[in-house]
């Protein structure tokens, strides 16, 4: 249900239209369970890159791998992400769950492999060729060992990821409630994972 606000708790620490989202009794390692099933279970997210005097430039990548906290995704060298990270390898993945509002942040940076990288091969699906096409050339043909074809590998530095605790009924209900009595829906939790979690997290290789 709604919580009701409190006047000794608006101020900019504790205010409980915020402060309250955050998930600060869950264990760990049920938190960072949570988030493996919930990027599993998406598939496709945003990945957003910075453009030298344009800014933030984001399209939809589906991912190759996660290796623990961190995304593998296979792309075409020649597409402008890659200029993009030359100049700048900080990035983010988002992800987001529209039948349960279920949302994923992940700041990091991008590690661009070429083609001789290994893991592509083991990273390659057949249906992946048709975003690349074959040029009849015998080389650039879409396959793994197209040129074209080159990792990157996203290392997370800061995750955030709010799991919804409530129906799309019970949503609706709280979002009704709280703002016909001026208390604060209660429709889910915000989770962080700063950069000590993350390490962990790689050493578990959840």
């Amino acid at each position: 249900m709604p919580e009701p606000l409190k006047a000794s708790e608006i101020d900019s620490k504790t205010d409980p239209s915020v402060a309250k989202q955050y998930d600060h009794d869950t264990p760990k390692s049920e938190q960072i369970s949570d988030f493996y099933k919930t990027v599993d279970g998406l598939k496709v997210g945003l990945l957003t890159t910075l453009r030298p005097n344009i800014g933030p430039v984001s399209r939809s990548m589906a991912v190759a791998k996660r290796n623990g906290p961190d995304f593998l995704f296979l792309a075409n060298k020649h597409s402008k992400k890659f200029s993009d990270l030359e100049n700048d390898k900080t990035v983010e993945i988002t992800f987001q769950n529209s039948s349960t509002q279920d949302w994923v942040s992940i700041s990091g940076e991008a590690v661009t492999v070429s083609n001789e990288d290994p893991r592509i091969k083991d990273l390659y699906s057949f249906g992946l060729s048709a975003w690349f096409g074959d040029l009849g050339d015998g080389v650039h043909n879409g396959k793994p060992e197209d040129p074209r074809m080159a990792l990157i590998e996203v290392k997370s530095k800061y995750i955030s990821y709010w799991k919804s605790t409530s129906t799309s009924l019970g949503m609706l209900k709280e979002v009704a409630v709280g703002a016909m009595t001026g208390q604060v829906a209660n429709t889910g939790v915000q989770r962080e994972f700063f950069e000590d979690d993350i390490s962990k997290m790689r050493e578990i290789q959840g």
